[in-house]
């Protein structure tokens, strides 16, 4: 305490001593910037010194490389009081680093999942002998996992483990607040979730605390419609001078845009995402980090713990998906001692400005979104058996589930998998024996199957380069559609002109050049509402306003948005509306995309079977009666159908090759649905409303 400065530990920091110290699984939770780290961190190091722990016996997990480097020097200085070792290990740590920490084990070792899986598969790597001291795992950030493919697949690398290392492992997450905290560390403990001791400490929600992140001091936050994404840039450029800003917007095209138009009204802009590269990120980071007067514009790459230093204010273009999103945004401000977390909503467009209020209106509720597993991850059940197989060499035949300890997905439901992998020639089994085979060798075996220890299919792009810099990747549709006069880029928020396009090894070499660059990137689905957030949009469409400040331009923009969406939203249910411009009719359900997919194939006698559902309608036929609709129902009240998929949706789903297309297909149908959202709107009442020339309604 007295090297670090601190009058004390926080409530977090002391509460995790005792469930973490006698060995239990945890989940701790608080909101950004609570202490988390060292809550975890120091009672493991004191059991580390206090038990004898020898060689690699902590792993400290985390979703993004960057956050890793942010964090190894804390840890590195907290191990070295006790004269123990931080290390660092993950895609971009150079080989001759990796080859000093086999030699000379650190005690704790940061890393990600997919670098434990090269791991556990290199054959560099004695996995037996390094994991040999292994006794606890620390998961930062588990609930980004948790939500996606990288949490099933970060499971089971975490059962594998525990089998290499031939004892139980201590497993500790790291969160914000979520809706569902024991669900969420249950789901941690995998296979041992029935047998061993754990605990949720969250001393913010103790009895009738509510997250304190969730009700805001008055004034604090602000939603403003400025109408586009110059204006947004103008607003941004003409408040909070001299204060250090921190932007989020949800693309990397918009934050290329908006990066661009800030540095042509003179601010000092930086900016984060994906498609930069590493070095230009880090090179932003640091310099934003250690200026004052500035603004870094970001994708949710800064969302998470980096630490960009002492923030002022945060800004956010329209609204992040999520309120657990906001939350993470929100607490990157209000750090210093006197100063409030504060958040301007600018919304570029109604549709924005609807979502924003809507996401402000759940928060400001106290409301957050539970942390739910994709459900049947099919595809990642083939990619670990396959890894398994790789990293023993041959497996036996009967043996393979032991490795997962039972672990759902991975237990007996895996069979069909596991004998499709043999019929098509993934595997190949002797004597009992199950080993990799030609197929998967064809497939997954360029780069010594490097390309098998990740869970994600990325979106081939071309690296951009100014001489010898690398400055990111952009879209190969850029580089090929057909344009009049010099192609240019808009990257790193610069434009560049294309000089010269290396088609074999996919790069492009470019200059600096004044304006007319083009930002692009594809390969992502395009994003989606959940049920409760477009239930929120109804609510604000209804009446509902959320209690923060809105500008003089948001209550009135949001007054007209109310007036055009009146016929869309009725108090008592949902509405179906027939007539006008559009030769279908429109069931206004406001259930999000999941829900509304459901209900269209549930209810396809009567729906539109051309159609893609949205986040707010179901297309129905123009011709359906009351009747036919009331019988429709019925049926599907009594039977919900999971919505169809197209075939050429599962080029998205990376391994799918290697299940049955039906398994594959229905891995996604799954995964698009919700039923629950579904039920609950074929239990409101329907309006059916007609329009009539001159633009009038009718009902019954």
């Amino acid at each position: 305490m007295n090297t670090l400065g601190w009058p004390g530990l926080r409530p977090l920091q002391q509460e995790a001593i005792e469930p973490l110290t006698v060995g239990k699984d945890a989940l701790l939770l608080a909101p950004t910037a609570g202490g988390k780290t060292e809550a975890a961190g120091f009672p493991l190091l004191s059991r580390m010194a206090a038990e004898g722990w020898h060689g690699t016996s902590v792993l400290y997990v985390c979703p993004l490389k960057a956050l890793l480097n942010n964090l190894l020097p804390r840890l590195e200085s907290y191990a070295s009081w006790l004269g123990r070792t931080a290390a660092l290990w993950h895609g971009d740590v150079p080989q001759h680093r990796r080859q000093r920490i086999l030699r000379d084990r650190p005690d704790i070792l940061l890393t990600t999942p997919e670098s434990l899986e090269a791991m556990l598969v290199s054959l560099k790597v004695d996995h037996r002998v390094f994991f040999s001291g292994l006794r606890a795992i620390v998961v930062d950030e588990v609930h980004a996992f948790a939500g996606d493919d990288r949490g099933w697949h970060l499971l089971a690398v975490l059962e594998r483990l525990e089998r290499v290392a031939g004892r139980p492992v201590q497993r500790v997450g790291l969160s914000a607040t979520v809706g569902n905290p024991q669900a969420l560390l249950s789901w941690l403990q995998g296979s041992g979730a029935a047998t061993r001791a754990a605990q949720v400490v969250a001393p913010h929600l103790r009895g009738e605390e509510v997250n304190e992140a969730a009700v805001p001091p008055a004034g604090d936050i602000e939603l403003d419609f400025v109408g586009s994404l110059v204006n947004a840039a103008t607003v941004i450029a003409a408040l909070h001078r001299g204060e250090k800003r921190l932007v989020f917007c949800e693309s990397r095209r918009q934050v290329e845009q908006l990066g661009e138009a800030l540095r042509a009204k003179g601010v000092t802009v930086f900016l984060s995402h994906a498609s930069l590269a590493a070095e230009e990120r880090r090179r932003s980071e640091e310099a934003f980090a250690e200026a004052r007067d500035c603004v870094i514009v970001s994708t949710s790459t800064l969302e998470l713990g980096i630490d960009v230093g002492d923030l002022d204010r945060v800004i956010q273009v329209d609204a992040p998906a999520t309120v657990a999103s906001f939350l993470q945004r929100l607490g990157r401000t209000g750090r210093r001692t006197g100063s409030a977390r504060n958040c301007l909503f600018l919304a570029v467009d109604e549709d924005g400005l609807l979502v924003a209020a809507a996401l402000l209106l759940l928060w400001s509720r106290g409301w957050v979104e539970p942390v739910t597993a994709p459900p049947d991850p099919r595809h990642i059940v083939a990619q670990q058996v396959l890894a398994l197989c790789l990293q023993e060499h041959r497996v036996g035949e009967r043996l393979w589930q032991k490795w997962w300890g039972g672990l759902g997905p991975f237990g007996a439901s895996a069979e069909p998998v596991v004998r499709h992998l043999l019929r098509e020639g993934y595997l190949e089994r002797d004597q009992g024996l199950l080993f990799i085979g030609a197929e998967a060798e064809r497939r997954f075996g360029y780069r010594h199957f490097m390309d098998l220890t990740a869970v994600f299919t990325a979106a081939p792009e071309f690296t951009v380069l100014a001489g010898r810099t690398e400055i990111g990747t952009t879209d190969p549709v850029l580089l090929t559609e057909e344009i009049v006069g010099p192609r240019r880029l808009l990257l790193a928020g610069r434009s560049w002109q294309v000089t010269y396009i290396d088609w074999s090894r996919r790069r492009c070499f470019v200059e600096p050049v004044d304006g007319g660059g083009k930002a692009r990137w594809g390969g992502g689905m395009s994003r989606t509402m959940s049920f409760a957030l477009t239930r929120a949009a109804r609510e604000v469409l209804l009446g509902a306003t959320p209690p923060v400040r809105l500008t003089r331009r948001a209550v009135r923009t949001l007054a007209q948005v109310r007036e055009d969406g009146a016929e869309f939203v009725h108090p008592r249910g949902t509405v179906i509306v027939r007539g006008g411009r559009d030769t279908n009719a429109r069931w206004w359900t406001w259930a999000g995309y999941r829900a509304n997919a459901t209900l269209a194939a549930s209810l396809s006698s009567v729906t539109d079977q051309l159609q893609r559902p949205t986040d707010t309608y179901v297309r129905l036929r123009e011709d359906v009666t009351p009747a036919e609709w009331r019988t429709a129902v019925r049926e599907a009240t009594r039977h919900l159908c999971l919505p169809g998929i197209d075939a050429t949706a599962l080029t998205g789903l990376k391994f799918s090759a290697a299940l049955p297309q039906r398994l594959a297909e229905a891995t996604l149908s799954a995964r698009l649905a919700d039923l629950d959202g579904a039920a609950a709107l074929l239990g409101e009442p329907v309006t059916f409303t007609s329009r009539i020339s001159g633009g009038g309604l009718t009902s019954r």
